[in-house]
């Protein structure tokens, strides 16, 4: 597990790198956007870690167990960020431009993060 370890405090690195550039930017409106910005910043991270976790698993099993694994990591955090997107545009109607601005670049930011995680560690051993 101490590759987790790792990732967790390069994700938790991550998210306090969005916040404080996202506080910087934000600072004419910063109550309104920087609260979205630390809800969805928290939020994508739980779902990233949660993906990295079941990944870095499967790594640990037998070869022919780890393609389920990563393939129920990727698709969990598909569902689960559809889920997010669900509730944040339709439920709390968070639909004006900078919301919707600020939830695809953290979604494609904590993407770009797993995706990279996967393709190190795949590179290293492949399914």
């Amino acid at each position: 597990m101490k590759p987790l370890h790792k990732y967790i405090l390069l994700l938790l690195l991550l998210n306090i790198l969005l916040l404080g550039t996202g506080y910087f930017l934000f600072s004419v409106e910063i109550l309104k956007i920087f609260r979205d910005v630390a809800i969805l910043s928290t939020v994508f991270s739980i779902i990233v870690l949660i993906t990295l976790v079941i990944f870095l698993r499967g790594q640990t099993k037998e070869p022919d167990r780890q393609t389920l694994y990563s393939l129920v990591s990727v698709s969990l955090k598909f569902l689960l960020e559809l889920v997010l997107a669900l509730v944040w545009f339709i439920v709390a109607k968070k639909t004006s431009l900078p919301s919707v601005l600020v939830f695809f670049v953290l979604y494609l930011t904590f993407t770009f993060f797993s995706i990279l995680v996967i393709l190190k560690t795949l590179k290293n051993k492949s399914l």
